[in-house]
Parts: C-alpha cells; sequence; structure tokens
C-alpha cells in the first residue's frame, strides 16, 4: 500500500513538473505592436501605461539563490529595476530602491511586494543626479539592510530628439548626470561597504553599439556604461568583487511613454525586431539574478544582452 502511495506521489510530482517546464512561443508570449498612443510626464508610471508592463509580479518563482543578501537598485519602482527587486526579493535578498519622489506609486506597489516575500524592504526617494544624494542613498541602505553586497546601477534618462541641435544643455546634462554621474557617486559611496563576493550590476544598452540618431546623447552614455563595468571590473577583480552589465533592447518601460520615444515609434515600438515584439522586464529579471548569484562566481567584466534578437550587446 505504502509502494502504491509512493508511486502516485512521484507521478503527481512528475506531471506537476511536466506541467510547469511547458515549452512557450517567446514570439507569442507578450503583446505586440501596434500599441496606442500614450503619453506620460517625464519619469512617468508603469500602473499607467497600456499594457501594464510585466516585471514578473505573478510569474518570477525563486529558488533561494540570494539568500540573506542585500540589495541597493537604482531605478528600483519600474522597468529592469523592478523587475530585478521581485526577483532579489523571492531569491531570499533584502532590498532597498531608490527612485524619483514622483514615481512613489510604482514605488509603493514594490516595497508591498518585496514585503510580501517577508523580506526588508527600504524605500529611498530622490534626485540621483545630485552628488549629496547619492552619498545619502547609499548611508541610508546601509543602515536600513544592515550592510550592502549588491548593487545595481540602473535608473537611466532618456528622450528622443530629432537632431543635435534640439538637444539642449539642460538635457544633455541631465542625461550625463543620470547615467554616468550617479553610477559614479553611488559606487564610490558604495565600495567600502562591498565584501568579497559582492556584485556590482549596471543596467547597459544595445544603444552602446548600435545607437540610435534619435538618442544621440543617451547613447553615448551607454557605451560610457559599458566601459564602466569592463574597467571597473579589471580593478576590483583582485579584491573579489565582480562588476558586470546587462544590455537591454526595446524593453516596455516608463522610458519609453515619458519622452523616450516619438509616437509614432512608440506605436509600431519593438516591431523590428526578429521576434517582432519588444521584451518585458520580467524576461531579464533572471540575468540580474544570475549576475548577482555566488555560483556566477567567473563572470565579471562582462555584458549580458537580451535584445529580442536585434543589436549588439
Amino acid at each position: 500500500m505504502k509502494d502504491k502511495k509512493k508511486e502516485e506521489k512521484t507521478q503527481g510530482s512528475s506531471k506537476k513538473a511536466t506541467e510547469s517546464s511547458q515549452l512557450q512561443n517567446p514570439v507569442d508570449k507578450y503583446p505586440k505592436p501596434p500599441f496606442k498612443g500614450q503619453k506620460q510626464p517625464w519619469p512617468g508610471l508603469a500602473c499607467k501605461m497600456d499594457p501594464v508592463p510585466d516585471h514578473g509580479e505573478k510569474t518570477y518563482k525563486g529558488s533561494g539563490r540570494l539568500q540573506g543578501r542585500k540589495a541597493l537598485i537604482t531605478g528600483g519602482d519600474s522597468g529592469m529595476g523592478r523587475a530585478a527587486a521581485i526577483a532579489y526579493a523571492r531569491e531570499g535578498a533584502d532590498v532597498a530602491i531608490n527612485y524619483y519622489p514622483t514615481e512613489e506609486d510604482d514605488a509603493q506597489e514594490v516595497i508591498a511586494l518585496i514585503e510580501a516575500e517577508g523580506r526588508k524592504a527600504i524605500a529611498i526617494p530622490g534626485d540621483i543626479r545630485d552628488e549629496a544624494f547619492c552619498k545619502k542613498l547609499v548611508e541610508e541602505a546601509v543602515r536600513g539592510l544592515g550592510g550592502l553586497d549588491i548593487l545595481v546601477n540602473n535608473a537611466g534618462y532618456q528622450q528622443t530628439q530629432e537632431s543635435i541641435l534640439d538637444v539642449t544643455t539642460e538635457q544633455f546634462d541631465s542625461t550625463m548626470k543620470t547615467n554616468i554621474y550617479a553610477p559614479f557617486w553611488i559606487t564610490k559611496a558604495a565600495l567600502p561597504h562591498l565584501k568579497p563576493g559582492s556584485a556590482i550590476i549596471s543596467t547597459s544598452s544595445e544603444q552602446a553599439t548600435d545607437p540610435s540618431p534619435d538618442l544621440f546623447d543617451y547613447a553615448q552614455t551607454k557605451a560610457a556604461n559599458t566601459s564602466f563595468v569592463r574597467s571597473l571590473a579589471k580593478q576590483l577583480g583582485a579584491k573579489g568583487i565582480r562588476v558586470n552589465g546587462v544590455a537591454p533592447g526595446p524593453i516596455w518601460t516608463p522610458l519609453q511613454v515619458s519622452g523616450g520615444a516619438t509616437q509614432e515609434k512608440l506605436k509600431r515600438f519593438g516591431g523590428d525586431t526578429p521576434m517582432g515584439r519588444p521584451g518585458q522586464p520580467a524576461e531579464l529579471a533572471s540575468i540580474y539574478v544570475q549576475l548577482a548569484a555566488s555560483d556566477a562566481s567567473y563572470a565579471t567584466g562582462q555584458i549580458y544582452a537580451s535584445t529580442g534578437g536585434g543589436g549588439q550587446p
């Protein structure tokens, strides 16, 4: 009788495993263009997008890969930062997120999701274009989390302009300070707290090596982010601190609806990739986890692309 029950249990487990591992065509997994025209004031809210992006809220399942780790993520309210925050919490990490103050609605959703996993969640709103705030951000994260061993420099500023003549000094300055200065300031402040085994992850872009003509200033910063990773990895390798980057292609985030794309480009966003659609933040979550996890201990100075078949890492 016991053998029969054991057999039934085994069959049941096998059935569940088979059901959960069913193949799914990635081409049809998420919405394709044409999309509805839509515009939000910068920096935009994911909760007001149509369709609302998938950050893995209902789909990401953890397995304890980051148990006990402590992460700080900039731009953690939406996009890849939000996907990473959800995944990290479900993998067992405590998480602090930074975001622009007007993104509070999105941020509170993330905080609730982290806390639902029984993990510590720290919300630190503020403008990372300010050096003093960047130092304060790290101090608050370290104090709130009780330490720090994962830093994700993810927040980005992107505004589309047809010509270099349309790029104002104010826009250029905001792009540079958000995408280049802030990671520099934050990493400098965080480094004294990072012990061997820690990880630094930067969000770069396919724009670093395959720039669009209307993202002149943004593309330059992404090339800088890529060099940041490759140079700093060589500097910190002997200290046991790994530095890697993620290079997304067209991903459905508030960057696009808050000035990062024209309405014409938005409506067909991602349609020119081999998969014929934009990616969703949830599709990059596992990359951020892998780069933070200790079993990726030989990966440093690398840029991992997720572009739907287009662009280059």
